[in-house]
């Protein structure tokens, strides 16, 4: 009765004809709680639009992550897709490995993660967290809720390991009221407190192949090629587009356009084709890599080696969607003809993405970049001066600009099979902008280069923090002999090539 007359006192007796009823105010715990029926994740207003036709909702594989793990726990996808679970476990602090055989799949959520923008959660292990509690749990109203630590151990800064600052709500029942309890807090772990004056972007991540080390023979590979049905017509399709979109070479504005393409019956060398010169028509042999695997240096020097034999080309086209590590040194002169290795564009694997136009880079030769290591007093810098491109029209290896460049990324520390950003730099922009800057007499190539930065996260950037990642110089680093330095140089048309310094011969 003590019970009945308190809630009667408080207001929550409703009396019915034949009944009371309790009364429940929506302000008494204004969330509900998530069962095993989900019915506000499927397609339409409820979740975001579904652009592919496997494709889960980001909704549904953000509640899994949240109901069972923690921050700075690891999420192990093995059916990448389009990357939904790495860009959900980015987005709210855990680490993640996917994985997938389709280069469109990796392409796409490589694309996706390192053009995401991200709320910048509040950490509780940081000055920031210990303001956000006091700040906000001052408030008329306010709960948060931390997660476990040691008291005994201090701070460290930033490790996402302790969780996030998470807002917390007071849950009022009928048990409370009628026992005059204080009500119990629910700790909600899909909303933790944001600071709305930053955005976060993907952390570092590396994209690693699993290839076969095993020797094969070139019989082998022959019997290989043989075996796939549909060769024939994945050969046609790179044909069609070498006769129309061409490959993109060392000048933007130009591309070597083939007007007819012949097969061969080579192990070597699968095709010949002549394009148009200034100087007249001319001859080049093609190596198609294979359509799921890589390009290995062993097929790239039997190609060399079947091209000087037959003393009648111009040109050695080695083409191909992934390379062995360091292939792109053959990438040059044997004297009568030029070897230039072509990436083919993922886009030819699906028929759905594939470009037509002169203006698509289907293909696109892979350029020798000109690096120096500077040493000096234990320490050592990278300079990057350009890269070295065959423009198959004019007949030359052009040494293209710094300007021209992306982007290029240092890993001081290179254990052989896996880079670790540890710089980054920016470094394009308009080629007088870029050599004023050079000269330190105007800072325009920076500001151009910090405005397309800014316009593809939609974020600001801090004037020094840019800065301090413009450039085609590096910040010193620890060096000594034996040590590898390797360097990732990213193309005006998006394309990748490593180099690997440190070794006799590399430094300057």
């Amino acid at each position: 009765m003590a019970g009945l007359e308190k809630l009667a006192t408080a207001g929550r007796i409703h009396v019915a004809k034949n009944s009371i009823r309790y009364i429940r105010y929506a302000t008494d715990f204004p969330f509900q709680p998530i069962t095993n029926f989900w019915d506000d994740t499927a397609t339409g207003n409820f979740t975001d639009e579904k652009i592919y036709t496997v494709q889960t909702a980001v909704k549904v594989i953000q509640r899994c992550i949240l109901m069972t793990t923690d921050p700075g726990d690891l999420v192990l996808d093995p059916t990448c897709g389009s990357g939904t679970t790495a860009y959900v476990a980015e987005q709210w602090g855990r680490r993640w490995i996917t994985i997938d055989t389709s280069r469109i799949a990796l392409n796409i959520a490589k694309t996706r993660l390192m053009t995401a923008t991200f709320p910048f959660y509040t950490l509780y292990d940081t000055e920031d967290g210990d303001r956000a509690v006091l700040e906000y749990a001052g408030k008329p109203g306010k709960h948060v809720a931390l997660a476990k630590r040691d008291p005994l151990q201090p701070l460290r800064g930033h490790n996402v390991r302790y969780g996030f600052v998470y807002k917390k709500v007071p849950h009022i029942t009928l048990k409370n009221i009628a026992n005059t309890e204080p009500p119990e807090d629910e700790t909600l772990y899909d909303l933790p407190l944001e600071d709305n004056k930053r955005l976060r972007v993907a952390g570092p991540f590396t994209v690693e192949t699993l290839q076969s080390y095993e020797p094969i023979s070139p019989e082998e590979l022959a019997r290989q090629r043989e075996q796939v049905e549909d060769l024939a017509a994945f050969e046609d399709l790179i044909f069609e587009h070498l006769k129309s979109a061409g490959v993109k070479t060392g000048d933007k504005s130009q591309q070597a356009v083939f007007t007819r393409i012949d097969r061969l019956s080579s192990t070597a060398i699968h095709a010949e084709g002549f394009y148009e010169t200034k100087t007249g028509e001319k001859k080049a042999y093609l190596h198609i890599g294979p359509k799921f695997g890589t390009v290995s240096k062993q097929a790239v020097t039997e190609a060399i080696k079947a091209c000087r034999d037959k003393r009648d080309a111009d040109w050695l086209l080695i083409l191909g969607f992934a390379f062995e590590g360091g292939i792109t040194e053959l990438s040059r002169s044997f004297g009568t003809f030029q070897v230039s290795i072509v990436r083919m564009h993922d886009d030819l694997l699906q028929e759905g993405l594939l470009k037509r136009d002169k203006k698509a880079a289907s293909f696109v030769t892979i350029g020798e970049p000109d690096i120096r290591l500077h040493r000096k007093n234990g320490n050592a810098t990278v300079e990057i001066a350009g890269l070295d491109i065959y423009d198959p029209i004019r007949d030359e290896v052009q040494s293209r600009d710094v300007h021209d460049i992306a982007y290029w990324m240092l890993d001081d520390a290179y254990d052989g099979s896996n880079f670790v950003v540890r710089q980054v730099f920016f470094c394009g922009g308009d080629k007088d902008e870029f050599d004023q800057w050079k000269k330190e007499l105007s800072n325009l190539a920076a500001a151009a280069a910090k405005k397309k930065v800014e316009q593809t996260l939609r974020i600001e950037i801090d004037d020094d923090a840019f800065a301090s990642a413009y450039g085609h110089i590096s910040r010193p680093f620890a060096f000594k002999t034996g040590q590898k330095v390797a360097v990732r140089v990213v193309s005006q048309f998006g394309e990748e090539t490593t180099k690997i310094l440190g070794t006799p011969g590399n430094a300057a």
